[in-house]
């Protein structure tokens, strides 16, 4: 069976949400104990992961050090997280193997995902990034260009362009190493965005979706399983109501009426229910939504949110 594991951004956060040096080493430590379980069991094994406070942390520095040196666009805080984190998620995954007496390849590859030059995210901002601001510190940034949202209690949070990913541009590297047996680490924060114009390659100022990049880079590597890792155990419809109803498992049909109704955020559990929809309609075996600790029961089908073909018609 070949996995294609998803970890959110604030997977390799602590618990508060910090993304010190020490708390990403610590996350990466306990989700790889999940994906060394699964080696072990015989699955084929591609992570990717979201980079959200990552990025973050490298745009507070970009501000900070705006009179100092230029301020770095998104597109390379996108390569530079997807690296820092890769070597930090192989450094751990090569640790808790050893522990267990294991070996196997590993590789980390920084991903570019192809996005079409005239997709209209490029021009609506929708994406949230980086930390949450009072009012006043948020709008000296909208004087300098950058779009902020009002999000309520937490206070403002900036919104990038976020274009559909269409391909990633690396998937022969990346598919060529599973296939000869190495676990790999790609497409970080949904790969590099970047478009092909008269033939040129350039990344371009924007965020890709992490779960709709995961969507198209598990297509691409040909896995059986997408895992959708968390902070939460189950989409849950009427979230936060008195009618409040996890999900177990259900046919993507369903789902996907569920999601046309509106009962999934759009900035948090909407596209990865968007995600798991897409990667079973085009021929995956299952899709799971769940928190990280389930990861390995969610592969069984035991645990989570499970996204199922529709059953065919009766003749």
């Amino acid at each position: 069976m070949r996995v294609l594991l998803a970890l959110g951004g604030n997977a390799m956060t602590n618990a508060e949400g910090r993304a010190r040096v020490e708390d990403q080493q610590a996350a990466a430590a306990v989700a790889m104990r999940a994906v060394a379980t699964l080696v072990e069991e015989g699955a084929d094994v591609v992570i990717t992961h979201g980079n959200g406070p990552q990025v973050g942390n490298l745009l507070v520095k970009n501000e900070l050090a705006a009179q100092v040196v230029p301020p770095v666009p998104l597109d390379w805080c996108g390569a530079q997280t997807q690296a820092t984190l890769g070597f930090t998620i192989l450094n751990a995954l090569d640790n808790e193997l050893a522990t267990r007496g294991a070996s196997r390849e590993v590789a980390a590859v920084v991903t570019r995902t192809l996005v079409a030059a005239d997709d209209p995210g490029l021009s609506r901002p929708t994406k949230p990034i980086g930390r949450y601001l009072p009012e006043v510190e948020a709008r000296r940034l909208v004087e300098h260009g950058e779009t902020w949202e009002d999000r309520g209690e937490k206070g403002w949070r900036r919104v990038v362009a976020s274009p559909e990913p269409l391909e990633i541009l690396d998937g022969a590297a990346v598919r060529t190493l599973v296939d000869a047996g190495f676990l790999v680490v790609a497409g970080g924060g949904g790969g590099i965005p970047t478009v092909r114009e008269g033939g040129v390659l350039r990344g371009v100022e924007a965020v890709i979706d992490k779960d709709l990049g995961a969507a198209v880079l598990a297509r691409t590597v040909g896995a059986d399983v997408l895992v959708v890792a968390t902070d939460v155990p189950h989409a849950v419809l009427g979230w936060g109501t008195p009618r409040a109803e996890p999900l177990g498992e259900v046919d993507v049909t369903r789902m996907r009426e569920h999601l046309t109704a509106g009962e999934f955020a759009s900035g948090s559990m909407g596209p990865k229910v968007e995600a798991v929809c897409r990667f079973v309609e085009q021929g995956g075996r299952h899709a799971v939504i769940t928190e990280l600790d389930q990861i390995v029961d969610a592969v069984a089908g035991r645990a989570g949110t499970r996204v199922v073909p529709a059953p065919s018609p009766r003749p």
